[in-house]
């Protein structure tokens, strides 16, 4: 049965089965080419067919999953090159903000976002996957609201929906999870203290983690 996280919002049903069944794919606990069916994860939430369809036409939609005439649904790929373009859009457009945005964080803005962070290393430590990813999401898209710049942070959303971090589950419990989780604390303390050149260092180091262990491989650069 779906169970609320900490940061979900009273949504319908089906948003709530699209948003854990995203999670899952994006993580990697659904692999690519994974065959999901209705009723199985219908039985699997503890809810009616209806929202499960409705939730995986729309991911089928977004270039998730791919129907199967009679089957279900297939976890759709997304290919090493592709993730490398996805990644290289998004540190042109995330990384150089941090410069504009270095010593302007407000108080209340901060004390937020030392919440998100917080609550980004708990949930990779007990692998609440769903928790984890919308606690990231919620941190770094903040974190462009500072620009005052909303179609900046939209085609960042958009890009991160797209991107697919396959090894996030193999990688739970590691390492290489926890340091990357502490990442986002650190950058914000430099937020804070204005040095917005180590900021933008870090933020680019930082994304870089898409195509390394995240995806599944080994780190790059």
């Amino acid at each position: 049965m779906i169970q609320p996280t900490k940061l979900l919002e009273v949504v319908s049903l089906r948003e709530q089965v699209e948003r854990a069944l995203a999670s899952r794919i994006v993580a990697g606990e659904f692999a690519p080419g994974a065959v999901l069916t209705v009723p199985t994860l219908a039985a699997e939430f503890g809810v009616s067919a209806t929202p499960v369809r409705e939730a995986m036409l729309n991911l089928a939609r977004r270039g998730f999953l791919s129907p199967i005439r009679n089957r279900g649904f297939r976890v759709t790929e997304v290919s090493p090159d592709e993730l490398h373009q996805l990644g290289e859009v998004r540190v042109l457009l995330e990384a150089p903000p941090m410069q504009q945005i270095a010593g302007r964080v407000p108080g209340d803005v901060a004390e937020r976002l030392h919440v998100l962070a917080d609550e980004i290393v708990q949930a990779a430590r007990e692998q609440r996957f769903q928790d984890y990813l919308e606690a990231d999401t919620a941190f770094h898209l903040s974190l462009l609201e500072l620009t005052g710049n909303r179609h900046l942070v939209a085609v960042v959303r958009e890009l991160r929906a797209q991107t697919r971090l396959i090894g996030l589950v193999k990688v739970a419990g590691t390492d290489a999870l926890t340091q990357s989780s502490l990442e986002h604390e650190e950058l914000l303390s430099l937020l804070i203290a204005g040095d917005g050149a180590a900021a933008e260092a870090l933020m680019r180091r930082h994304i870089g983690h898409v195509e390394g262990v995240w995806s599944g491989r080994d780190e790059v650069g």
